[in-house]
């Protein structure tokens, strides 16, 4: 065949055998704490953080003068969340998710800019609302 014995298939499927248990070993805290880090709301912040980033974006466009309000409502919620190193960055690429979206749509503020807007100030209210009743 390939010029590989019996034996030496043996001692590379052990060495796979071997591999695979400590690359188990290495990657399993980590998994684990992933785990424990994921809350059952993670999915309503997450999208509170793209709605942020986009209303940062856009109410910038439109003039409004919140300088950086909403990016420190975004910080704020990233120090009340972001318990690990994977939250924070989750958290962040959301934010930025919303502000990169909108940064392509929108170029000038238009009526649609403002209707998003509001929209989205809404839809934060109410997401903010509801986590706080859902957060122990």
């Amino acid at each position: 065949m390939n010029g590989e014995s019996e034996y030496d298939r043996g001692r590379m499927t052990r060495r796979g055998s071997h591999l695979a248990v400590c690359l188990a070993l290495v990657f399993l805290p980590a998994a684990t704490a992933r785990a424990q880090d994921v809350k059952p709301y993670d999915e309503r912040l997450l999208r509170l953080s793209e709605i942020l980033g986009a209303v940062h974006y856009l109410r910038e466009l439109c003039g409004n003068s919140d300088g950086q309000l909403w990016r420190e409502r975004m910080r704020d919620l990233m120090e009340g969340e972001g318990s690990s190193a994977l939250r924070r960055a989750k958290l962040t690429r959301s934010f930025n998710t919303g502000y990169r979206s909108y940064s392509r749509t929108y170029q000038t503020c238009t009526p649609s800019a403002q209707t998003a807007i509001d929209r989205f100030l809404a839809e934060g209210t109410q997401l903010s609302d509801a986590l706080v009743k859902s957060v122990p």
